[in-house]
Formats: structure tokens, sequence, C-alpha cells
């Protein structure tokens, strides 16, 4: 919410409005005098990294009154207020839409009472509403993700992973319970990143006899030398029959049923705390922006609105819509309707739902088709968190559908080698918490070894191919795609997952990996501003990876508040450079005396870290002095992040539905064998604002920059200006990519979107 509250203030500031913060929600709305405060750029310093709300928050009884929102909006008039930006879940939006719609009523009454003057009736006639949803529990129609969602994803993770060592030594059963008293997302989410063995939500009941299927899912688990079950129970979990299913309930099951050691751990409020994730603060800045921009743009006549992310898109929803349809999943779920309030939940959840049932659950396999195909599945490029997550959804989906699923080791030098075998169910089981690439990876590219790589395929038996990996995955794919013509063992069907750090692959928005790499340079960026504080008038310059693109700069430069980012996708110069230093020198006057400077490792072969640490030093000399940090390979390491773990799973789970597809549509029946040589049959599946797509790799060649090893378009470089407008440049904001308004009934639900 902070992140929030900081990006409408400076954005309001910047466009000249008067900001006020009004302390203690609707409470201090209603009591007036020292909670609404007229506010200033410094008031929002440093406030990006610390979890809750600078402003506090309080649920307030006499706002639900007619006399207290009278109170309340004698207040605002007090103040010439008359555009309210409001960040909470659907009952503080609900309450904001009823203040807008008595609004006129309200000051005619003030008027009557004498309070107020007919002039003040005329000049403060509207009340522009609009909304941001914060809550953990992403219970808000509409919307993919509502800030706040993915910190507590977070928080679970930390903890899943903790008692997953504790739980492999001694043999355990752990029962944890999540957040989540009318909303299994959190539930869900997290039994999907941590591969749970069952998982209890309100909005998809277990069938009845759930307790025999539990049971004999958990034995036959241990049976397979599985050293630990995990069960996730949402809050607000219950059966068929409407009656709740506690955790506690369902340890003693476990305990009398099988005998098994089981604890219960409740995670409760630990879930909201603790520092925001980087995709939050971004969502939330991107958020808070977007939500000015709707107040500025409001009339009389357009509804109240919140502002959400469809995607990787902002957009505008009416926010009495969303509210209803909010209200519908609830009254769906009391009258039983369970597979209603799902698909009212929206794509992206039925998406997790469907896609943790097919993961979670092996099948006999005399319940399995049986295909004959065999799909070989391989790591390409530097390792990436969220790598092995998407191996996992590889193979056992694949095992799903009937194929037999090869590993190849090490990238395409191993596959030349031989380093190939058959994986199954049971060998990438608790891959998904894992970082790095287990499989092993090369950044090698296939047109050296062609033959090689054509004789194993022959040898193998392979007819599918799917490479997740970086740059040198769409490199390699672009190279066997052209050996078609000399080696037929490459007219295969092949897709490519995006996988990489540096988030530098054409066709996709995201790439597995950047996530948990961006919350890496944030908590580092957190602790050095820390340590800038203490010292004061300290200049930290850090160098990120990212090659030749500048995501992890700039986006990490956005997450923590950074005073620029160098990139190479924006040339700068010495004048640049200057101008940098001089508002850091202005910076020094307030009371914020820290300054933090990323700078991608590419971005200029000239000006390079040193140099740039040089003249900072020179140039600042008695006014600040500076540091130099070069991040360096953390980036690639340690856990994925909850995104990573389920951007990897479902994409990767939809890359093997298409080659499934793509194996029947190719087979040649007279010859007994797969044969596809046409440009549609080589892949690349990327997030492509709301939705994920298949774009033929041939295609992509004009949109690919291959000296650079970069897209030619990039979509965050449009976040750019709101970088530097949060850290007080002059710059020009393009509105043109803002949201328009649209209604959430009319959202497609056939097309799939990558949102997480």
């Amino acid at each position: 919410m902070n992140a929030a509250v900081r990006a409408v203030v400076r954005m309001g500031i910047y466009v000249n409005a008067k900001v006020y913060f009004i302390y203690e929600g609707y409470q201090g709305m209603v009591d007036g005098g020292d909670n609404i405060v007229e506010v200033s750029w410094e008031s929002v310093s440093s406030i990006l990294q610390v979890g809750g709300t600078v402003i506090g928050s309080a649920r307030c009884k006499p706002f639900r009154t007619r006399e207290g929102r009278l109170q309340a909006a004698f207040n605002l008039v007090q103040r010439g207020i008359t555009n309210l930006c409001v960040i909470g879940g659907d009952g503080s939006l609900t309450g904001a839409n009823l203040f807008r719609e008595e609004w006129s009523g309200l000051l005619e009454e003030l008027a009557q009472k004498g309070k107020i003057d007919a002039e003040a009736v005329k000049k403060y006639a509207y009340l522009n509403i609009v909304g941001m949803v914060g809550s953990i529990d992403n219970d808000f129609c509409g919307t993919d993700m509502t800030i706040g969602t993915d910190s507590a994803l977070h928080r679970i993770i930390e903890v899943v992973d903790a008692i997953m060592t504790t739980a492999q030594s001694h043999q355990r059963t752990f029962v944890l319970e999540v957040m989540g008293r009318h909303c299994g997302y959190l539930a869900l989410v997290s039994a999907l990143a941590c591969g749970a063995d069952w998982v209890f939500i309100p909005e998809y009941p277990p069938e009845e006899g759930w307790e025999d299927s539990m049971c004999v899912k958990l034995s036959e688990n241990r049976a397979r030398k599985k050293r630990l079950n995990i069960i996730i129970v949402a809050e607000g979990a219950i059966d068929c029959h409407n009656k709740p299913i506690t955790s506690e309930k369902v340890k003693d099951l476990v305990v009398q049923r099988l005998g098994f050691d089981t604890r219960v751990t409740i995670l409760g409020h630990v879930q909201r705390g603790g520092t925001p994730s980087a995709f939050d603060r971004i969502l939330a800045s991107r958020m808070g922006v977007e939500a000015v921009l709707a107040l500025l743009e409001a009339t009389p006549d357009t509804p109240a609105c919140v502002v959400s992310l469809s995607g990787n898109q902002a957009v505008r929803l009416p926010l009495m819509e969303c509210v209803q349809m909010t209200q519908e999943v609830q009254k769906a779920m009391d009258e039983g309707r369970f597979l209603e309030a799902v698909r009212l939940r929206g794509r992206s959840f039925e998406n997790n739902l469907n896609t943790y049932k097919l993961l979670s659950h092996k099948k006999p396999d005399s319940e399995l088709p049986k295909t004959n195909f065999n799909v070989a599945v391989l790591n390409v490029g530097a390792p990436a968190a969220g790598m092995n997550a998407a191996v996992r959804a590889a193979v056992r989906v694949g095992m799903t559908e009937g194929h037999k699923i090869f590993a190849v080791i090490d990238g395409f030098e191993g596959f030349a080698r031989g380093k190939i075998k058959e994986i199954s169910w049971g060998d990438v089981g608790g891959w998904t918490g894992q970082g790095g690439s287990i499989l092993g990876t090369k950044r090698t590219l296939p047109a050296k070894y062609l033959e090689k790589i054509a004789d194993q395929m022959r040898t193998n038996n392979i007819n599918a191919l799917m490479v997740i990996g970086g740059f040198e995955a769409y490199l390699g794919l672009l190279e066997l795609s052209a050996a078609r013509e000399k080696y037929d063992e490459f007219c295969v069907p092949m897709v490519m997952v995006p996988a990489t750090v540096s988030n530098n692959v054409p066709g996709s928005d995201f790439s597995i990996g950047a996530d948990t790499a961006l919350n890496t340079i944030t908590d580092t960026c957190d602790r050095i501003k820390q340590s800038a504080s203490g010292t004061k008038r300290r200049v930290f310059i850090i160098e990120t990876m990212g090659g030749y693109c500048g995501y992890l700069a700039n986006m990490g430069a956005l997450a923590a508040g950074a005073d620029a980012a160098y990139i190479f996708e924006e040339q700068f110069d010495i004048r640049e450079l200057q101008a940098n230093v001089e508002h850091l020198t202005e910076k020094m006057k307030t009371s914020i005396q820290r300054g933090l400077v990323l700078r991608n490792e590419n971005c200029n072969e000239n000006y390079t870290t040193d140099f740039i640490y040089q003249l900072y030093s020179e140039e600042g000399k008695g006014v600040f002095d500076c540091r130099k940090n070069v991040l360096g390979h953390m980036q690639q390491g340690g856990a994925p992040s909850p995104f990573d773990r389920n951007f990897g799973t479902k994409i990767s789970a939809k890359a093997m539905q298409w080659i499934s597809k793509k194996l029947k549509e190719t087979y040649r029946k007279e010859e007994g064998k797969v044969f596809a040589n046409t440009d549609d049959s080589v892949c690349l599946l990327g997030m492509r604002r709301r939705n994920l797509v298949f774009q033929p790799v041939a295609e992509l060649k004009s949109e690919t920059d291959f000296i650079h090893r970069i897209p030619k378009e990039q979509w965050w470089l449009k976040l750019r200006p709101l970088m530097k407008i949060l850290a007080k440049y002059k710059t020009s904001y393009d509105v043109s990519d803002s949201g328009q308004l649209e209604h959430v009934a009319m959202l497609p639900k056939e097309a799939e979107t990558g949102a997480i």
C-alpha cells in the first residue's frame, strides 16, 4: 500500500495538484482535524520498502451512518477536496461509491444547516473517486492481482521452504493453514508453487469420500519414497455440504488413519507483514500513477472506477461492476454452485486450479493414454530460478498426455554427447522450490553439433523438443529449424519457454527467473539504502546484470526508489550525467540525504560503472560521497519467487499441451512417423500483454536486434518516465497507454491469460 500512497502523492504533485493524507481511513475523514493533512514530496520518502500503510487504516462504524458521511463531506469541503483515491478491499470501495452517490445531497443538507454557503455547494458539486484494491486474498473480481497478494505469497513460500527441510529430516506430514476466509487464491497458488499433496479451498470443496482419497494419496507418496507430505488449508475451506474443514480436523484424520507424525502450522498474520515484494511495489506504483490520471480525466458522468491489472496491462473498470461480481462469487458459494464460483473468480484462478489438478495427482498407469511419442526436455543458456518448476510441469503434463519424457542433461552440448535419459513422475517431486537448473544448462548453440544431435534424436526416437531457456534457446531453435532441409530428424514440433533473468527474449513480456532476480536486486538496494541513510550524504552506484537489456536496472530502480537508471536502450551523454549529479546535489539539501543509481552492465562501453563512480565522486565533492557495488551472479541464484514458480509451471504446462496437439496433427500414419516442417511447428510461447501466445520463431526474427540480443521493442520502456517522475525529474508522461474504462462482464472467457 505504501508504494501506492507514494506514487499517488508524487504523481499528484507532479501534475500540480494539492495532495492530502487522510489518516486512519474513513475514521480520520469523519474526525477531521489533524487527520487530514496536506503533504509534500518528502512526506513519502523511504516508505517504499515498509509493509503495512504509513497513513493507517481502520474499520469505521460512524461512516456507515449518514451522519458520519455528512461530517466527512463537511471536512472535505472545508479543504476543497473533491477527488478521493481509496486503497482497500471491496468494503472500503463500496463505501466510497455510496459516499459519491450521496455527495450532492450531503452538500445540500450542510447548506440547509448553515454549515457551508451556496457558493461552496456549486463549487464542490461533484466528488470523483478512484479505487485501488489492496487485499492479500486477491478476492476482488476484475483484477488479476491485488496489491499485497504477491508479498503474502512470498511470506507463505518462505515458511513452506523452511518447513520442507524439517519435514524431510523427520519424515513428517505438515498441515499449513493460510489466510483466505472467502477466497482460496493464496492456498491454491502456494500449493501450486510448492507442489503440495493436497489443498482445501472454499471455491472447490472436495468430493464426497475425500478422506479416503486423500489418505490413499498420502500413503502412495510415502511408498514412493517421498519423505514428506504438505497439505494446505485455506481458513475458509469447506466440504460439499458447506461444513468447515479445519486444519486440526485434517491433522486428526491423518493421525488416526495413517499414524503419520503430523504437525499443524497456522501462518496467521505473518502473511500480512514484512517487506513488500518487487512485483507489489511496481504494481502499486503503476496503479498509483494510473489512479491520478483517472481522477484527472474523471467527469460527473464517468462511473467510479478501480484501476487494476489485466495480464500486464493497466485497465480501469467500473467499481460497482467489480463489487457486484465479487459478491456474486460469495452467493454462488453459499448456494453450492461451486463450478460457477470458480468461473466467476476469473481466468487466472481457473487456470491455477486446472494446472494444480493436472500436476498433483498421478493417475494409475492403466488409466493413462499411450501415444508412443517421445518428448525431450532441455535447459539452454544461463541458469534462471524457476527453470526446475517448468521442467517438473513439462514432465508431469507430458506423462498425463501419454508421452514418454526424456531429460537432456547440460543443454545442446549434453544432447550431442548422448546425455539423455527417461524421466518419471516421481523424479521431479520437490523441484518447484529449487533454484538454478537441476538438469544442468549450457550456453552452447547446436550449430556445431547438428550431426550428433540428429543422431541422438534418431537413436532415442525423439518426436518433439521442449527447450526452456534464454536468448540462446531462441537462437538454438532458429538454427535447428534452418537445419531441417538437411536433417529430417529436426522435422518435429519444437517449442521454447523463455527463462532468463535478463528478460531479453523477443515475443514475451516476461521470462522465468526475472522476477526472482528483481527481488534480489530490490532486497540488496533496500539494505544499501539503509546503510546510506545511516551515513547521510552518500550516493550508491549499483551495477545490475542483463546484458544489453535494461529490464533489471529499470524495474529495479522503480522497485527500490532509485534516483536514476542508466540503460542501453536509452542512450545518455555527459550532459545527462551532469544533470543527474546536479539533481542529487539539490536532493542533499532536503531531508532525504542519500542517493541510489542503478547501471545496467552494458549500457555504455565508455561510461563504465567505475567511470560513473569517479565522475560522481569528483563532482559531488563536499556535498556527497560515493560508493559502488556490483551485484553479479547473486542475481541468477536463490530460491525462485512465487511468481516464477507459478509462471514457470503454468507456461510450461501450456507448452506441453501444444506439443501434444502438434504431434497429433503432424503424425503420418502411413509412414508411422511425425513430420513437421512448417514455420508454425517451431514456436515460442510468450506472455504478450494479456495473453499467452504461441509465435513461430521465424516470425520473431524481424522483432529481434541480434547484435545486442534484445527485442527491438520492449513494453517496459513505457514505464521509464514513471521512475523519473517518482524520482522528481521533469519529464513527459505518455498517457496513450493508460487504461480505458472497460466492463467486467465482457472480459473474454475463452482467451487464456498469463495472469498469475
